[in-house]
């Protein structure tokens, strides 16, 4: 099932007090991007997000999630009614996050 316009729309919107926050739609759903990092996505109408020691930290009793078949799991944000909580998760992510790999020139 693909994610719905109305929820990206949500989830962007509560995330709001972030700066640079992109998406990117792929194959129905979004991956979701903090100063040019992915910290999650939007599966099926579900916040996911990497699993970092920051994310666990914060989300003690979240649910280990697949986002699609042979993926990697993601945590599931339950509480993504408390714009705050967003804004602390993701900045206190961010830094274990990768960065973006660098696309070579063919």
């Amino acid at each position: 099932m693909a994610s719905s316009q109305e929820y990206l729309d949500f989830i962007i919107g509560q995330l709001d007090t972030l700066d640079d926050i992109s998406f990117r739609k792929m194959m129905g759903e979004y991956i979701l991007y903090f100063r040019g990092k992915v910290f999650g996505g939007i599966y099926d109408d579900r916040l996911l997000v990497k699993i970092t020691k920051s994310s666990r930290e914060l989300m003690l009793e979240a649910i280990e999630e697949l986002p699609y078949d042979g993926a990697k799991p993601m945590l599931l944000v339950g509480d993504v009614d408390n714009k705050d909580f967003l804004y602390q998760l993701i900045t206190e992510m961010y830094e274990e996050l990768p960065n973006p790999k660098v696309k070579k020139k063919k």
